[in-house]
């Protein structure tokens, strides 16, 4: 009962709300327009959430003052954050005013400790903690300090401007120039969004164009059928049962060893299949996958794409028979997870996404399948292939988890996994997903996802 009751308790108080400007003046004024790629996603707020126990030296003054000093310099290497989000009166599309406006540093307390929150889920903790920011503001970096010497860490923003390998980027670089007082070359950010640009003649395959539709009111499903055919969960996924499953998903006798990634992605999708049952006949799993890495022409394209801040994401999508998925062995499932995100030749893939977008750009659309209609999906998304430095001064986090606000109705599953900061290799999951995908995660034995809890997170006194 002492999490519900400290979840019920929990008041954010504003103590102040400030504007920080990069300190470089010589940065001229300027306007970033967006890539493509970056209007693929939703214009949505998101942020990295990060929860931090009692550092064993200094206070939460300490802490404040630490962001304090630090921003001015961290801005001149993330000038863009330091703007604001604005519409082309002409085109109607997102640009970045890089006016040096000044990234925007909240700090508040809350009367409770950390470990009264319920963290179940992400509403009940990390969603009551984040205070709202204007939606022009690329960056809004707020400190909340709690009862028991913790605090929280929000790093606020808009995925116009980053996905989920370019918020890690952010986070990890402010950690290292916090420690170092400088950033290596590596982590220097790149925000040169020319390196894609559309072909003469735009082309694109006829299943790229199916894999859109239009965002409108007449193509989702109605508001009441969407807050109900989700549950929002926050999970952990111990180190030991990463290993297990990893085992359990390679072949024997010297055959190809699964990566941890595959090996839960088939063992969610073995879960998907079970609950989906007789209801119908196929099922479908989604990954998002970060094509940093996959790019590898042209090569100073590659050269770009080590420390590029933007979005450089796209999903991968497969359906299979419900029988078929239920009984296969898990070393078969994982090799379809590992065919179907191997597939793509990445190069054109990503220059199709940019043509496609070109000739599209004046709406909004969203992924087929995330929109509920056909055959159940599930989406999955992984952090844990850049994970975040956490680790300002005052040591690791004890949780860093990506949020966003989604303003579409889309009756799609969702889970997203990070790392834990400190590295022990145990994962944390945020779900939303069918109650009866939750009913049977949290029912299956040996449990694989277990609720996230304050002793899990370190966050209760030994």
């Amino acid at each position: 009962m002492a999490g519900v009751n400290g979840s019920n308790d929990l008041h954010v108080r504003v103590l102040s709300r400030r504007l920080v400007k990069a300190s470089d003046s010589s940065i001229k004024p300027h306007v970033l327009a967006v890539s493509n790629l970056d209007l693929i996603p939703l214009t949505i707020q998101t942020s990295m959430f990060c929860i931090y126990p009692r550092p064993p030296t200094g206070d939460f003054n300490a802490v404040v003052e630490t962001f304090e000093a630090g921003l001015p310099s961290f801005l001149n290497h993330f000038f863009p954050f330091a703007g604001r989000i604005a519409t082309n009166p002409g085109s109607g599309l997102p640009e970045f005013h890089c006016n040096n406006q000044g990234a925007e540093l909240v700090v508040g307390e809350a009367a409770v400790a950390l470990a009264s929150l319920d963290y179940g889920t992400m509403t009940a903790s990390v969603r009551r903690v984040q205070q709202p920011y204007g939606q022009d503001m690329a960056l809004s970096v707020q400190l909340v300090s709690f009862a028991c010497g913790g605090f929280a860490v929000a790093w606020c923003t808009n995925h116009v401007l980053v996905d989920g390998s370019a918020l890690s980027m952010l986070v990890s670089a402010w950690s290292e120039l916090a420690r170092s007082g400088t950033l290596s070359a590596a982590s220097r950010p790149n925000h040169d969004r020319s390196v894609f640009r559309p072909r003469a003649a735009p082309a694109y395959s006829a299943s790229l164009n199916k894999a859109f539709t239009p965002l409108d009111a007449e193509r989702q499903v109605n508001v009441l059928t969407a807050e109900q055919s989700s549950v929002e969960r926050l999970y952990y996924i111990e180190a030991s049962d990463v290993a297990r499953l990893r085992e359990a998903a390679s072949r024997g006798g010297g055959g190809e060893r699964a990566t941890r990634f595959r090996a839960v992605s088939a063992y969610l999708w073995k879960a998907l299949a079970g609950v989906v049952g007789a209801a119908d006949a196929r099922c479908r799993m989604q990954w998002w996958v970060d094509g940093r890495r996959r790019l590898t022409e042209p090569p100073e394209l590659r050269a770009a794409m080590r420390s590029y801040v933007g979005n450089v994401t796209t999903s991968v999508i497969r359906e299979a028979g419900v029988d078929d998925v239920r009984r296969m062995a898990l070393p078969d499932v994982a090799a379809m997870v590992g065919e179907a995100t191997a597939a793509p030749a990445y190069d054109e893939h990503f220059q199709e996404l940019v043509d496609w977008v070109e000739e599209h750009k004046a709406d909004r659309y969203v992924e087929t399948a995330s929109l509920g209609l056909g055959s159940p999906t599930l989406s999955v998304t992984a952090f844990t292939s850049f994970p975040v430095d956490t680790d300002f001064g005052l040591g690791h986090a004890a949780m860093a988890m990506p949020t966003a606000s989604p303003t579409a109705r889309l009756c799609s599953g969702y889970v997203q996994i990070t790392a834990r900061p400190d590295g022990d290799g145990s994962w944390i999951a945020s779900a939303f997903v069918w109650p009866r995908l939750a009913a049977a995660l949290e029912s299956d034995e040996p449990c694989v996802f277990k609720p996230v809890t304050a002793e899990y997170l370190g966050l209760l006194a030994p």
